[in-house]
């Protein structure tokens, strides 16, 4: 990546990793027809909304002229852009309401057997028995269970098994690329965005402030790459069904606030150039 005149040295340091950043979603672009224009015109917008308001002067108005500097951005286009906001990503509904389902069908209680796995729901049931008409009612009042089973049923979500009951599958847990494509957006933006929000913030500050860590080894024969990537999604799973838990649990007896909280992991495996081993976190024996 070519550095410019003006680029300070902290700045260009931040050239290799940002390409190597970027490059995945490049490629993601070129394969969904988004053009390096479009990506330069939101860019050049979100420029100017991150230093008309994250580094706005305590006191002081922010003027185009300062955005300017800050941005390498003519001023004509720093006064036209200001104030247009930048794109936010919403909770579609589906996504918010499926998320808060299938969180409580892993973390209450009522709805978990012994080994803490999600119990099968019959559709129904009387006396307050768990079933599958119980636990949408906790969440939501608005929709027919039926109707949200079908749409499960038809995303792969759920399955029904021989005795009739609903099972929540394992494909529940993340949006498929071939289910519901505004989840699988929205997800894709929300996850990445804590991944980088966090390591951002590590960056900047004189403290890490999050845990933001990997273990990685290179040089892996293909067969040990598989089997690690293997017991990597076992452990993650456990994780993020403890935390879950721990979260649900915590709840409840929340007064509630202005604050939000993500526990993400995340598990790679690729095939490099390199065959040459480097140190992970430990080291490799």
């Amino acid at each position: 990546m070519s550095e410019t005149p003006d680029t300070p040295p902290q700045g260009a340091s931040l050239h290799g990793p940002l390409a190597r950043l970027l490059r995945p979603l490049v490629r993601l672009l070129v394969a969904r027809g988004v053009t390096f224009p479009t990506i330069a015109d939101l860019l050049r917008e979100l420029y100017v909304n991150v230093a008309e308001y994250d580094f706005a002067l305590p006191g002081k108005e922010q003027t185009d002229s300062r955005v300017s500097l800050l941005t390498g951005i003519h001023r004509k286009e720093v006064r036209r852009l200001r104030g247009s906001g930048a794109p936010v990503s919403t909770v579609p509904a589906s996504v918010s309401r499926t998320s808060r389902i299938i969180a409580r069908w892993l973390a209450d209680p009522a709805f978990t057997g012994p080994d803490k796995t999600p119990l099968p729901l019959p559709r129904s049931a009387e006396g307050g028995a768990p079933s599958f008409e119980a636990l949408v009612a906790t969440v939501t009042r608005d929709l027919r269970p039926r109707a949200v089973l079908d749409e499960w049923l038809d995303r792969g979500l759920a399955f029904i098994d021989s005795e009739g009951r609903i099972v929540l599958a394992e494909t529940a847990y993340v949006p498929r690329a071939d289910g519901n494509a505004e989840a699988q957006a929205y997800y894709f933006g929300r996850n990445l965005h804590d991944h980088i929000a966090a390591a951002t913030a590590n960056v900047m500050a004189d403290k890490p402030r999050f845990l933001e860590r990997a273990a990685h080894y290179d040089g892996l024969s293909p067969e040990l790459a598989a089997r690690l990537e293997a017991r990597a999604r076992e452990l993650a799973m456990e994780a993020l069904q403890q935390a879950n838990r721990e979260a649900h649990a915590a709840c409840q007896t929340d007064s509630g606030g202005p604050c939000r909280w993500n526990f993400g992991v995340y598990v790679y495996t690729e095939q490099s150039g390199s065959a040459q081993p480097s140190e992970a976190e430990g080291g490799k024996p």
